[in-house]
C-alpha cells in the first residue's frame, strides 16, 4: 500500500533548481560566510544596521525559539527577502511512503528513539519508490552499517542481508543481533574505502547507507556507478568530513560552478543541534558563553583584536568555577597568568555575547 505519490525534482526541473540555488549562494556569499562567534563585527552590519540592532537586542531564549523556524522571524529588511528566497529554494517534495508491517519489538533494543524513527522513515521511502528495484529485491547490502540496524529492518523477515563495517566490535555485536531475527545475514569486517568493498557491490543489487559521512558517501556513489549496481538508497551527512580542501562535486553542473565550499562552509548545517538533549544544550550554551567571555578577556590582555582558537574540552572542565576555568584555559594556551578580574561581570558579558551571536547566526541559518 502506497501513499499518494508526489513528483520529485528531476531532469530540467532539477537543473533549474541547482542553477537558482547556486546563483543565490554566490550572490549572498558575503552574508552567510560571516561567523558571528569569532567575529565581533560582521561586514554586513554596516550595510544593514537596523537588522543588526534588532537581532542583537533579542534574548538567548528568542534565538533558541527561532532556530527551529527562522523563516517566520519578523526581522527588518532584508531578512524577510532572504528568508523567503531560501525557503523557496529549499522546498522539496517527499518520497512516497509505503505502509510496512511492524517489526519485532525487541529489534529496537539498543537503538535510540530518534534513530529508530529515521530507520523507519528510510524504509518507508525505499519501499515506496516503485520506479526502483527495492520492492523486488531479495537481498540488501548495508554499507558502513555499524551494527546493521537499518539492514535488519529492511531484510526482515526473510531477505538476505550483508553488512559492511570497519569496526570489529560493531561487526561482532551486529552479527549476534542478526542471528536472533534473520536466517541469511552476514556481517563483514571491511574498510568501505578500500578496493575490497567493490566485491560485495558487484554481487549485490540493492545498496543502502544511512548517515554516510563526508568522503564515505562520495566514494560509495562513485563505486556504485562503476559497478552499475541496480539500486542505491543513500542519506549522506557531514559533508565537511573530507580530506579535500574544497568540496568535490560529482555532477557536471557542480564541477562547473564557481562556488567553492571549504570545510567550514560545509559544516554550516551542523550548527543546528536539533538532536541535542536539554542537558546537552545547557552544557553547549555554558561552553559557548564561557568561551566568548574568555575571548573578550584574551583580546584585551594580548592587545590583539582577533579570535584565539581554543581546543575542545571535556565536560568535566565545566564543573570548575568560571574563574578557574579561565585560568586553566589561559595556561593551556600558554598565555601569561591572568590578573584578577571581576569574574561575575565577565561571565555575564559572555552570556550577553552568546545571545547576540546566536541571534546573528539566524542569518547564516537561512543558507
Amino acid at each position: 500500500m502506497l501513499s499518494t505519490h508526489t513528483s520529485l525534482l528531476s531532469g530540467d526541473t532539477l537543473d533549474e533548481r541547482f542553477v537558482a540555488l547556486n546563483t543565490f549562494l554566490l550572490e549572498q556569499h558575503s552574508i552567510w560566510r560571516e561567523k558571528p562567534f569569532i567575529q565581533q563585527q560582521l561586514s554586513w552590519e554596516a550595510d544593514f544596521p537596523e537588522l543588526s540592532s534588532w537581532l542583537q537586542a533579542r534574548s538567548l531564549a528568542h534565538a533558541e525559539d527561532s532556530h527551529a523556524d527562522p523563516y517566520s522571524i519578523p526581522a527588518p529588511h532584508p531578512f524577510g527577502g532572504w528568508a523567503q528566497r531560501a525557503q523557496q529554494l529549499c522546498s522539496v517534495d517527499t518520497f512516497s511512503q509505503a505502509v510496512l508491517g511492524a517489526r519485532p519489538l525487541r529489534m529496537q533494543n539498543g537503538v535510540t528513539e530518534r534513530k529508530w524513527q529515521q530507520i523507519e522513515a528510510f524504509a518507508r521511502a525505499v519501499h515506496g519508490d516503485t520506479e526502483q528495484s527495492f520492492t523486488q529485491t531479495q537481498g540488501w547490502l548495508d554499507w558502513c552499517a555499524g551494527k546493521g540496524h537499518l539492514g535488519r529492518y529492511l531484510a526482515w523477515p526473510d531477505a538476505k542481508l550483508e553488512c559492511l563495517e570497519f569496526n570489529p566490535d560493531l561487526v561482532s555485536s551486529g552479527r549476534a543481533i542478526s542471528q536472533k531475527y534473520l536466517t541469511h545475514a552476514q556481517h563483514t569486517l571491511c574498510d568501505v574505502i578500500s578496493i575490497e568493498s567493490t566485491v560485495p557491490l558487484q554481487r549485490s543489487g540493492t545498496v543502502v547507507a544511512l548517515h554516510a559521512c563526508g568522503d564515505l558517501h562520495t566514494h560509495l556513489v562513485r563505486q556504485v556507478s562503476a559497478q552499475q549496481t541496480a539500486a542505491l538508497a543513500l542519506v549522506p551527512c557531514c559533508y565537511n568530513r573530507t580530506q579535500a580542501d574544497f568540496y568535490q562535486a560529482l555532477s557536471k553542473q557542480g564541477q562547473a560552478s564557481a562556488l567553492q565550499l571549504d570545510r567550514d562552509d560545509l559544516g554550516l548545517p551542523l550548527t543546528a543541534t536539533v538532536t541535542a538533549t536539554i542537558r546537552e544544550r545547557r552544557l553547549r550554551d555554558q561552553s559557548m558563553a564561557w568561551r566568548l567571555a574568555f575571548d573578550l578577556l584574551q583580546r584585551e590582555l594580548r592587545g590583539v583584536d582577533e579570535y584565539l582558537s581554543t581546543p575542545s574540552l571535556p565536560s568535566t572542565w565545566f564543573n570548575k568555577s568560571f574563574a578557574q576555568w579561565c585560568r586553566d584555559l589561559a595556561e593551556l594556551k600558554n598565555l601569561p597568568a591572568l590578573p584578577e578580574q571581576n569574574w561575575t561581570i565577565l561571565e555575564a558579558q559572555g552570556w550577553q555575547r552568546l545571545a547576540q551571536v546566536r541571534n546573528l547566526e539566524l542569518v547564516r541559518g537561512l543558507f
